[in-house]
């Protein structure tokens, strides 16, 4: 359950932050209440991972080895991947994901009244962050993980990983947006995956 967990939080921390979803939870965070948003997107985050390891406990009924295999080839796919898009990123913080994001919140605003409640808050940051979040990659390797090992420590890991990310973006986003460097976390994150593929392959073995 440890090496679960611990699979689980090192992969969503370093996946998500300077990713979209964290981007949207800043640019809330800066128009509405920080408390409102953060309970909307650690929400979000939360209901996409219980998802994704109930559908990775599904694709666990598979054959052991399919399952094995396929959980290899997809944490070294990923991880070549974002290294290939890491030597293609300036060094700076990547402005298209900002922009996306900021795209995002300005339509669901919108559609929004201009005096939003409480609950349209909450609404708006759990939709925005869900939406975003679904066919993501960390959702697709929550679902490798938790096919593979065990669900709680994955669940507790991801969902911990996920406030950490969700709290850094609502508290101090502002003043670290901009010095984020998405280069550098995705070359990391290509590395975790090609380590998780790799320690993955000598279990097996």
């Amino acid at each position: 359950m440890l090496t679960a967990f611990t699979a689980g939080l090192l992969l969503i921390t370093v996946s998500e932050l300077g990713d979209k979803t964290f981007f949207i939870a800043v640019i809330l965070a800066m128009h509405h209440s920080r408390r409102l948003v953060f309970i909307g997107v650690i929400a979000a985050l939360a209901a996409m991972t219980i998802l994704s390891v109930l559908l990775g406990q599904t694709v666990s009924l598979l054959p052991k080895n399919y399952i094995h295999y396929a959980e290899i080839v997809l944490f070294i796919a990923f991880g070549l991947r974002l290294l290939y898009q890491a030597k293609k990123m300036p060094a700076a913080c990547d402005t298209e994901v900002v922009e996306e994001a900021e795209a995002a919140v300005k339509q669901a605003d919108l559609q929004l009244p201009k005096q939003k409640s409480s609950w349209a808050i909450l609404t708006e940051a759990f939709l925005l962050t869900f939406m975003a979040e679904w066919g993501d990659r960390t959702q697709i390797a929550t679902i490798a993980l938790a096919a593979g090992n065990n669900p709680i420590g994955v669940t507790i890991g991801a969902i911990l990983g996920h406030a950490i990310c969700a709290a850094i973006a609502v508290i101090g986003g502002k003043m670290i947006a901009g010095r984020i460097s998405e280069r550098q976390l995705t070359f990391a994150g290509g590395c975790l995956f090609l380590i998780f593929g790799v320690v993955a392959a000598i279990e097996g073995a």
